[in-house]
């Protein structure tokens, strides 16, 4: 898992909710949700699968994915680079004690950011 840069860490935690989940599958097509059940693990950004169906056909194929998000202040972020589904272990536990109890919450998900920007700025 990759901790957000403090930079990246103080705009999560300004985030305006839905977030933005582009995965991509072995051919390039890509796919994009709303989700809105995200948290913080130790400075890593968590999305719960609550109803992936696509999106995690995409995942466990290793696609690359973005996560767009904006914070009240109107600026926005995309971080790209690849997911790993958690069904169990510390990432999978924290995120059963948020999720909110009538979704499934089936499995966590975390991205090891390859790339980071806010608007054309690079971050990472």
């Amino acid at each position: 898992m990759t901790k957000l840069t403090p930079q990246l860490l103080e705009a999560f935690n300004r985030l305006v909710k839905p977030l933005v989940l582009t995965t991509t599958a072995t051919d390039g097509t890509p796919n994009s949700i709303y989700a809105s059940s995200v948290a913080l693990f130790e400075e890593t950004i968590v999305i719960a699968d609550n109803y992936f169906n696509k999106t995690r056909a995409n995942i466990v194929a290793g696609g690359k994915a973005s996560i767009l998000f904006i914070t009240n202040d109107k600026k926005a972020y995309q971080l790209k680079g690849r997911l790993t589904y958690h069904t169990s272990g510390p990432v999978y536990d924290d995120m059963k004690k948020w999720n909110m109890p009538q979704h499934p919450g089936l499995a966590a998900v975390t991205m090891e950011i390859e790339e980071a920007y806010s608007g054309a700025e690079r971050l990472i």
